[in-house]
C-alpha cells in the first residue's frame, strides 16, 4: 500500500541570506513549472524548499520577501488577462497523518468548534488547472487559472479536450472548473505529432498539456482529458437552480449528469466520510490505486462536503481553508541520464537500458530504466548528460519520460545508436521500431533454450545453462526441439556427462513431450506472449493446428490479444514453422488437456452443452484471481505458471494485476502492492491454504 509520506523535510535556512537564495530559487523554479510547465525541480524538491520558505517567514513575518511564492496563488506567474468572475486559488499541502490531523483541527476550530459535518475525498490530479465557461450549454470559452485572478483565455483549445463537450446535455449556464491532462496514450500520441513537425519531444505529461493548452495555429491537434472537481453554484454564476445547496460530493455526480468529465463511476469517485479516520484510510486507498491509472495523480484531496461548512470556513489570500491536499511521495524525479546500455533479448531484439544518477523514486533507489527502443530515444530527443524526468509507480518498471530541456548547459553528448548487434556482430534489421538483430532467434539461441526449458514452460530439470552452452556449440542442437531427438550416447559426450546424469536427463526430456499445450506454446516464445496469454491461446484453440490455422482475426477473440499484438503472433508463428514441425515429428503432445470447444457444432451441441455446464460449476468459474506473494501449505511447490494451470482447471481466469473486475486475490506471504490495491477496491482476499482448500478436487 502507498502510505503517505512523513513530511517532507525541509531545507534548513540558517540565515535572511540563505532564505533569500531559497526564494529566487524557488521563484525560477515557479516561473517555468506555471508558465511553459517544464522546471528545474521536480516536485518533492520543490515542496521542501516552499516548506522552508514558509517556516522562515512564519518566524520573521516582517521580512518577507514581496516576490515569494508562497504568497501568491500558483506562485504568481500570470499568463493572461481574463478576469475570473470568483478567484480560482490553490489548495495547502499536508503530508502526514499528524499533519492532516492538525489541519482538521484547526478546521474545526473556525466552524467554532462544531464537528465537520461530513469529509469529502477525491484524487488530486496533476495537470493544469482550467476553469470552462457554458453559456444555455454550449461551451464558449476555457480560461487558465494565471495567477487565481486572472488567467490566459485558451479556448482555441476547444474541441481538443475529452471530457467538455460542445454542448452539455441540459441548456444550463454554468462555470465548470477541474484539472486538464493527458493519459499515457494521450502523452504518447502528443510526442509522435509533435516530433514528426520537427519539435523537440515533451519531458513529462504536465508539460505536454501546459504547452499544448496554450499553443494556438499549429498545424496539428492534441488531445487531452478534462475532469471537473469544482463547478460556480451561486446565482449569479449560473442559472441551473438544481446546484444551490448541493454539497461536493453531489455537485462532482451533477456535473457528470451534464455530461463533464469525472472520477464518477470509478474506484477513485469522490467520496465522503463521517471520521477522520475514515478519510485517512480513503487517503491510503487512493495511493495504493495510483499505479493502475493511465493518468497521472500527486495526492489526495480533503474537503468540507457541506456548502454551509464551506462558507462558515472562509477563504485564505491563496487557498481556501475548507481544503487541502495530502501529498504522496513522488513518482517521478529528475536524475542525470548517463549512458545507454545495448542488450539483445532471446527473440533478437535489441533493447536500449538508460544508466542514471542514483535517485530516489517513490521509495526506491533508481539507477536504470527503461528507453523502449531507438525510435523513442529519437522522439524524447535525449541525449548523454541530460537531466531527465524518471518515472516510477507502484511495481510498473522505472522509465524514462523526456528531457528537461531547459536545463541542458551544451556539454550533452548524442547517443551513440549500435551499427552491429552487440551480442554478435550481425547486422540489424531496422524496418520495425523495436530493432532486430538480423539473424533473429539463431542470435538468442542459447537464451531462447534455456527459456523454453525452464520451469514455467517445459520444466526439463537437469538442463543448466552449462549443459545447454555445450550443446549448441557442440551443434548437437540448433533449438530446442532437437532436444526430442537426442539420444543416450550424444549426452554422454557433454563434459562431465555422467551414465547416470545422461539417464535422469533423458527421462526428463521424455516427461517434457507430455505437457500441455499451453507449456509447449510457452517454449516457443512468441513475441507478445508469456506463460499467461500462452494459457488463453491454449485453453481457447485447443490445439497447435488450430493456433497455426488461426488468422489475425480469429486471435483477437481471446482475452488480452488486440489489433496490434494479433499480426505479430501470426508473423511470429509463421517464423517458428520449422521447429513447430520437429516438435510434432517427435511426438511432443500438441493438445490441450480438458478443452472445451468455444462455438458448439450441431452434431456435438449436447456434449457442448454438457461441459459448459460442468464448467460453470467448477469452484472458480467466471472468475478473474490474482496470486500475489510467496505460496505457502499445500501450494509451497507451485510455480506461477503451476498456479495459473491449477486457476484455469478450476474454472477461474489468472490475471498479473488487479484491476475494478479482479474477483479473488490469493496472497501469500510478503504480498506486496496487489494486496493493497485488492484491499482498496474491496476484492476478496485468501491465503494459500484457504485456495488449496476450495480446489481440493483439482490439486493433482
Amino acid at each position: 500500500m502507498t502510505k503517505p509520506s512523513a513530511a517532507a523535510p525541509a531545507v534548513d535556512l540558517a540565515d535572511e541570506a540563505a532564505y533569500l537564495e531559497a526564494v529566487a530559487q524557488a521563484r525560477k523554479a515557479a516561473d517555468a513549472y506555471y508558465g511553459s510547465g517544464e522546471s528545474g525541480l521536480d516536485d518533492e524538491t520543490y515542496d521542501r524548499l516552499l516548506r522552508a520558505i514558509t517556516v522562515w517567514e512564519d518566524a520573521h513575518p516582517g521580512r518577507i520577501a514581496a516576490d515569494s511564492p508562497s504568497q501568491q496563488v500558483a506562485a504568481g506567474v500570470t499568463a493572461g488577462d481574463v478576469e475570473h468572475t470568483v478567484p480560482m486559488l490553490s489548495l495547502g499541502n499536508v503530508f502526514s497523518d499528524e499533519e492532516l490531523t492538525a489541519w482538521a483541527v484547526s478546521l474545526e476550530r473556525r466552524l467554532g468548534g462544531a464537528a465537520v459535518a461530513g469529509w469529502a475525498v477525491e484524487p488530486k490530479l496533476d495537470g493544469v488547472a482550467l476553469a470552462a465557461r457554458y453559456r444555455e450549454g454550449r461551451l464558449v470559452q476555457l480560461v487558465t487559472r494565471g495567477d487565481g485572478t486572472t488567467g490566459e483565455d485558451v479556448s482555441h483549445a476547444i474541441g481538443d479536450i475529452i471530457g467538455l463537450p460542445m454542448i452539455l446535455t441540459e441548456p444550463v449556464t454554468i462555470e465548470v472548473r477541474g484539472e486538464v491532462l493527458m493519459t499515457e496514450d494521450q502523452f504518447a500520441g502528443a510526442n509522435e505529432l509533435r516530433t514528426a513537425h520537427g519539435a523537440t519531444a515533451f519531458a513529462n505529461r504536465r508539460n505536454a498539456s501546459s504547452g499544448s493548452l496554450r499553443a494556438k495555429d499549429r498545424a496539428y491537434r492534441i488531445e487531452q482529458t478534462f475532469l471537473a472537481y469544482a463547478a460556480l453554484t451561486d446565482p449569479e454564476h449560473t442559472d441551473d437552480p438544481t446546484l444551490a445547496g448541493l454539497t461536493h460530493t453531489r455537485l462532482i455526480a451533477r456535473l457528470a449528469a451534464l455530461g463533464l468529465g469525472t472520477m464518477a463511476d470509478t474506484p477513485l469517485a469522490t467520496r465522503t466520510y463521517t471520521s477522520l479516520d475514515q478519510v485517512m484510510d480513503r487517503v491510503r486507498e487512493i495511493g495504493a490505486l495510483r499505479a493502475e491509472l493511465d493518468i497521472e495523480l500527486d495526492g489526495a484531496v480533503i474537503k468540507a462536503d457541506s456548502p454551509v461548512d464551506q462558507i462558515r470556513a472562509g477563504m485564505g489570500s491563496r487557498t481556501p481553508h475548507w481544503a487541502t491536499a495530502f501529498k504522496f511521495p513522488a513518482a517521478q524525479k529528475i536524475t542525470v541520464l548517463r549512458a545507454v546500455e545495448w542488450s539483445v533479448g532471446r527473440t533478437g531484439v535489441i533493447a536500449p537500458r538508460a544508466v542514471l544518477d542514483p535517485v530516489d523514486v517513490a521509495g526506491t533507489t533508481i539507477t536504470y530504466a527503461t528507453l523502449h527502443n531507438p525510435a523513442d530515444i529519437a522522439r524524447r530527443g535525449l541525449m548523454l548528460g541530460d537531466h531527465v524526468i524518471v518515472y516510477r509507480a507502484g511495481e510498473v518498471i522505472p522509465r524514462v519520460e523526456g528531457a528537461v530541456a531547459g536545463l541542458r548547459t551544451g556539454t550533452e553528448q548524442p547517443i551513440d545508436f549500435p551499427e552491429l548487434c552487440p551480442r554478435c556482430g550481425s547486422g540489424i534489421d531496422r524496418s520495425q521500431e523495436r530493432w532486430r538483430c538480423a539473424r533473429g532467434r539463431a542470435c538468442g539461441r542459447k537464451e531462447a533454450i534455456r527459456y523454453a526449458v525452464a520451469r514455467d514452460a517445459l520444466d526439463i530439470d537437469g538442463l543448466g545453462e552449462k549443459i545447454i552452452v555445450q550443446l549448441v556449440d557442440k551443434g548437437l542442437i540448433e533449438d530446442f526441439a532437437d532436444l526430442f531427438t537426442l539420444t543416450r550416447d550424444q549426452l554422454l559426450l557433454l563434459d562431465r556427462m555422467g551414465a547416470k546424469s545422461a539417464d535422469n536427463l533423458m527421462t526428463a526430456i521424455k516427461a517434457a513431450k507430455t505437457k500441455p499445450l499451453n507449456r509447449v506454446f510457452c517454449a516457443l516464445g512468441v513475441l507478445g506472449t508469456g506463460r499467461s496469454m500462452s494459457l488463453r491461446i491454449a485453453a481457447h484453440f485447443g490445439s497447435m493446428q488450430a493456433i497455426r490455422d488461426a488468422d489475425a482475426v480469429a486471435l483477437e477473440q481471446v482475452n488480452g490479444i488486440g489489433g496490434e499484438k494479433a499480426p505479430v503472433i501470426v508473423e511470429e508463428l509463421a517464423d517458428l514453422a520449422p521447429v513447430i514441425d520437429k516438435l510434432v515429428a517427435a511426438g511432443v503432445n500438441m493438445n490441450q488437456p480438458d478443452f472445451v470447444p468455444s462455438t458448439p457444432t450441431d452434431a456435438g451441441a449436447d456434449a457442448e452443452t454438457s461441459a459448459q455446464k460442468a464448467k460453470s460449476e467448477l469452484p472458480l468459474a467466471g472468475m478473474t484471481v490474482v496470486v500475489t506473494g510467496a505460496m505457502t501449505g499445500p501450494l509451497s511447490d507451485r510455480s506461477r505458471t503451476e498456479m495459473t494451470e491449477l486457476i484455469a482447471k478450476a474454472g477461474g481466469r489468472a490475471s498479473s494485476s488487479v484491476s475494478a473486475r479482479t474477483h479473488l486475490v490469493v496472497a501469500g506471504e510478503n504480498a506486496g502492492s496487489k494486496l493493497d490495491k485488492a484491499q482498496a477496491f474491496g476484492i476478496e482476499t485468501i491465503t494459500p491454504e484457504e485456495l488449496a482448500q476450495r480446489l481440493a478436487g483439482h490439486l493433482t
